[in-house]
């Protein structure tokens, strides 16, 4: 399976105490930056089964625009709670388990989730680290998801790679 792991874009602030984290919705920067994002894995010619968010507002901006760009089917666009910061990843890799191996799925989230994600799929939790800048993409090519989850990085983007194949 190739896994895509997307960070959402730039989002407002976090609001006051008593506001809904969940609620916060990408800037316009955020909203101009995964444009860009999408616009380059158009160009990329990249293929997606599924694509499936986080519910929180600026995950579901990010994930609807790349949607949009792709042409992906709305019956392919998916909230998760799993892909919540607080989300079990356990719950999420039974998800993705019951993909076919040549499948293809992005998963639109938050961090530290999705960087602790990559981390234990591709160095068994162990020594290494990866951290995804907003609007950042790493695809992992999923060797198992048993009798743990494994797999390997194909390649990491961040949005200044992203924007330059776009331009």
């Amino acid at each position: 399976m190739d896994l895509y792991l997307l960070r959402h874009g730039e989002a407002g602030k976090r609001l006051v105490a008593g506001s809904k984290d969940s609620e916060r919705a990408l800037t316009v920067t955020g909203t101009k930056e995964v444009e860009e994002i999408a616009g380059a894995l158009a160009k990329l010619g990249i293929k997606l089964d599924l694509v499936a968010t986080s519910p929180l507002a600026r995950a579901r901006q990010t994930a609807g625009m790349v949607a949009k760009k792709l042409k992906i089917k709305k019956d392919k666009l998916q909230e998760w709670d799993e892909l919540k910061p607080e989300g079990s990843r356990a719950k999420l890799y039974d998800r993705l388990a019951r993909f076919k191996p040549e499948a293809s799925v992005m998963v639109v989230g938050h961090e530290p989730y999705l960087s602790s994600m990559v981390s234990e799929l591709v160095f068994d939790g162990q020594k290494g680290r990866i951290v995804l800048k907003k609007a950042g993409l790493v695809r992992v090519g999923i060797l198992s998801f048993n009798p743990r989850p494994k797999g390997e990085l194909r390649w990491l983007l961040t949005p200044r790679h992203m924007k330059r194949m776009e331009a």
